[in-house]
């Protein structure tokens, strides 16, 4: 926790600090009104065969109130065996009642609601006929025709079963949406939202009118170019038909689902989220249709932060990766249009079931916050009555961050952590300079890798689609180097103006330059509105080459003639340059750069309103990687710098100096792992002096003071229960102190099978002659969390990377500490035992439970993994 270390060094230097007490209302925290519940973490919450009931509702959202969490979203979907009396279908009158009651104790509690439009995914179910239902296209007799996919709604809850709709298809949409007309609409308590989830409809690429809409669109009848559209050699006419077929599926898709059941969801007095991803459609502009466009980090980053674990078991090959260019579609599309909130379905399988620890979350969110995401959605927690035994009732592919979870008592200070960065980055607006051209139409040209024979951008494996791309390899230079980017689409080009600052988007936002990658093929509307923005001043930056060819087969040659007329025009313009290197050409062009971003910093630049003339620039910035650990560094904004520390609640101003360049620089401590808000306002800076320079590089070197003395262990609760005093519980192993911290699992065959809480007890003395204001404790290898006492008071918790407290010297005494570490471990070295001995635990209708693999699950075969406080711990003066 560097930002408590460097405010006792900031105090010596004579600068003030500030700590933002956590009992002060929200509004103390930003000077603005109180949170709202979009601050808090909101999660997804699964009703398991809609088999809930009033009381347990309340008790349940209370629970979530009390942790911190700002509102659920309700998906119902397959029940448990054995409750089948209580299961309640789906829109049912008693259904509708427990949803009422769901919303209005919500309000009550000051947390929002927001609902699935169906059960599982896709949208679906027993009023889908064979007319409305998915199709896909088949050969009869040399004509393109359609057939059912028959594809069934995945994980459908009681009342929610059959085919899943046409989303090509507006007519087959409204005709499923009549549904919740006749039934949820007439409810006066009403979800903030309806939700969509990703497009998974396997294999669908065709609708029943798809030919007479091809033809209207593209200007040519599709069965003509039959040929082409069915070859697969990649000659120069079937890329250009299979971008026609393509951009015609992209736009019945935007046209036939996504803005009517905007507009629909709009009537009816609800906003929607929308996860666009895995359409075969441009995501920015499936995005940009909903109020609040919602991305996903599926699986494990692999972040390189020393100490960081994750999953072995995790398939990447299969799975993928979470990727920021991926999130940064919804986030652009927001950014263009003005959308305050950006979610995302946050943590799919993070780890496996009971291995998943808050000091993995964090970094992920951390990621999120980076790409632009305001409004996290835990995935999640299952509806479990109160009543059931342990683990309670699961959902297969999530991490449970429920009541029975391993870190539930420990979950308030992520939502806390959570809650003090979403608050601030909901109340400011993006401040990016670059805006990168998606060109589509190049992907459409390529090979198409999912069922169907079509393009789906999913955010799982963006290495068969987006990073092999020229736009994708450009944004990842983009992001190391230090340049905040947004994208826009075709569409959405056409929508901006020009300004004296550079180009402007329908919500105000400006960006200074319009980079384009290095592109084969653009509508010529496109290049059109380009030539128009660059006579009007707009910069615009070609990689390498300008766009050689018009997209589609419709009269190609006469569009191309045009695409290469216009080239020739932009090329005379002073505010167009092709660049063979784009980034010595923004350099050029003044663009600015956060340099430091490339010593493997992440970051997102927000602006944020103070009420004057001027704004504050913004910066949220995080350790991803494991290069970074203090420097200074440049900022492109200038003025009075002050850091915030979400994590502490603490904040500072920041040393500040005269560059050899004569820019101002700031120093920078932050550990891999750690994250900060850096706020720069208006105003004179207060320079650091020589000898202040010095003290800040001497601190960083001062040597840690190991703690040596041998630790007791003692069990405090724990799964299986300890129900006999501490001086009667079995032989665990632990009743010769340690003289090495090692994992407990190591010192009997019984401990292996433990999940709960140690408390290691040591004592230490103060070395002679070492003068500091602080302490840095620094506990080394936590599994998993630790929370620490230092003679007899309460320090604080250890919960993320790295584990350190601060402590202040007088706390301490210079000889007779006493230190206590209690730590807590997993739910997986107990989960081998129960699964043992309860396997009847695993009773889920459709997919049950599975492991990572998605095989059936199995803990009995499980190695116990590390638990306790493995160390080194270690203290650190901050001299004075």
């Amino acid at each position: 926790m560097r930002s408590i270390f460097f405010a006792g060094l900031l105090l010596a230097l004579g600068l003030n600090t500030l700590t933002i007490s956590s009992a002060q209302p929200r509004s103390a925290l930003t000077g603005q009104q109180p949170a709202p519940s979009t601050a808090r973490p909101w999660t997804y919450w699964w009703w398991m065969g809609n088999a809930v009931n009033e009381a347990d509702i309340t008790h349940q959202l209370e629970q979530f109130a009390q942790a911190g969490i700002g509102g659920v979203h309700i998906i119902p979907i397959y029940g448990v065996k054995g409750y089948e009396n209580q299961f309640i279908p789906f829109l049912t009158d008693r259904w509708l009642a427990v949803f009422a009651h769901t919303v209005r104790e919500g309000k009550r509690l000051n947390m929002g609601v927001d609902l699935t439009t169906g059960t599982g995914w896709p949208f679906g179910g027993p009023g889908v006929s064979t007319d409305m239902a998915a199709k896909q296209w088949v050969l009869e007799k040399g004509k393109l025709t359609a057939t059912l996919t028959k594809q069934q709604v995945k994980r459908p809850a009681p009342g929610g079963q059959g085919l899943v709709i046409d989303y090509f298809s507006k007519q087959a949409l409204e005709q499923y949406l009549r549904r919740f007309d006749s039934t949820l609409a007439h409810l006066p308590e009403k979800p903030r939202s309806v939700y969509n989830d990703s497009y998974e409809v396997y294999g669908a690429n065709w609708t029943d009118n798809f030919l007479t809409e091809f033809r209207t669109r593209r200007g040519y009848d599709l069965n003509s170019q039959l040929a082409a559209f069915l070859d697969t050699t990649q000659t120069a006419i079937s890329q250009l038909v299979h971008q026609d077929y393509h951009q015609t599926l992209a736009e019945l898709l935007l046209d036939g689902f996504a803005k009517p059941w905007a507009n629909w969801a709009h009537k009816a007095g609800y906003k929607t989220r929308n996860q666009a991803h895995g359409s075969p459609g441009n995501l920015i502009d499936l995005y940009a249709a909903a109020d609040i466009p919602e991305t996903e980090s599926f699986g494990s980053s692999r972040f390189p932060i020393p100490g960081l674990r994750v999953d072995a078991n995790y398939e990447v090959d299969r799975f993928g990766t979470p990727n920021p260019l991926a999130m940064k579609f919804a986030s652009s599309a927001a950014h263009l249009l003005g959308k305050p909130l950006v979610s995302s379905e946050t943590g799919t399988w993070l780890a496996n079931h009971f291995q998943v620890s808050l000091s993995q979350v964090k970094p992920q969110v951390d990621e999120l916050f980076a790409s632009g995401v305001n409004h996290v959605f835990y995935h999640g927690i299952p509806y479990s009555p109160p009543a059931e035994t342990w683990p309670g009732w699961l959902f297969y592919a999530s991490t449970n961050y429920g009541p029975t979870s391993h870190f539930w008592p420990h979950l308030p200070l992520l939502n806390q952590y959570i809650e003090r960065c979403q608050t601030r980055l909901q109340i400011s607006k993006p401040d990016n300079d670059v805006l990168v051209y998606f060109p589509i139409h190049d992907l459409w040209a390529t090979p198409a890798k999912s069922a169907g024979g079509i393009h789906q951008l999913e955010v799982h494996h963006v290495e068969r689609w987006l990073l092999p791309q020229p736009f994708g390899r450009l944004c990842e230079q983009l992001g190391e180097q230090g340049y905040a980017f947004d994208y826009v689409s075709d569409a959405l080009l056409n929508s901006l103006t020009a300004s004296q600052h550079g180009v402007r988007s329908p919500s105000g936002a400006t960006y200074q330059i319009i980079l384009v990658p290095r592109v084969t093929y653009i509508p010529e509307t496109s290049l059109r509105q380009l030539a128009k923005l660059a006579q009007q001043g707009v910069r615009i930056v070609f990689d390498g080459q300008l766009p050689q060819q018009a997209a589609g087969f419709h009269n190609h040659l006469a569009r191309s003639a045009k695409v290469h007329q216009l080239g020739k025009m932009l090329q005379k313009l002073h505010s167009v340059v092709v660049s063979p290197n784009v980034f010595e050409t923004m350099k050029r062009l003044n663009i600015r750069v956060e340099s430091w971003a490339a010593e493997g910093l992440s970051f997102i630049r927000k602006r944020q309103s103070n009420g004057h003339s001027t704004d504050t620039t913004q910066y949220f910035i995080t350790n991803l990687s494991d290069r970074f650990h203090q420097n200074w560094l440049t900022l492109s904004a200038t003025g009075q710098v002050i850091r915030y520390n979400p994590l502490t609640n603490q904040q500072e101003p920041m040393p500040i100096r005269k560059g050899e360049n004569g820019q101002n620089e700031v120093f920078l401590q932050l550990e891999p792992g750690e994250s900060c808000f850096i706020n720069v306002h208006s105003g004179t800076p207060v320079y650091i002096d020589v000898a202040g320079q010095q003290r800040l590089v001497s601190q960083s070197t001062t040597p840690a003071i190991p703690l040596q003395n041998p630790w007791q262990v003692q069990f405090e609760r724990a799964r299986p229960a300890l129900a006999r005093p501490a001086k009667e519980q079995p032989d665990l192993g632990l009743a010769a102190p340690m003289s090495n911290l090692v994992s407990w699992t190591t010192r009997s065959d019984s401990a292996g099978y433990f999940s709960g809480t140690a408390r290691y007890t040591t004592t230490f003395d103060l070395p002679n002659g070492v003068t500091a204001s602080r302490y840095v404790l620094d506990l080394g290898d936590v599994r998993e969390v630790a929370d620490v006492r230092l003679n007899g008071q309460p320090v604080g918790t250890a919960w993320c990377l790295p584990f350190r407290l601060s402590i202040p010297a007088n706390r301490l005494k210079a000889s007779g500490n006493q230190l206590d570490v209690a730590v807590t471990n997993l739910s997986a070295n107990y989960m081998r035992l129960y699964d043992r001995q309860h396997p009847d635990w695993k009773k889920f209708y459709d997919i049950n439970i599975v492991d990572i693999r998605y095989k059936p699950f199995d803990a009995t075969t499980w190695d116990a993994l590390p638990s306790g406080l493995l160390g080194p711990v270690t203290l650190t003066p901050e001299v004075r």
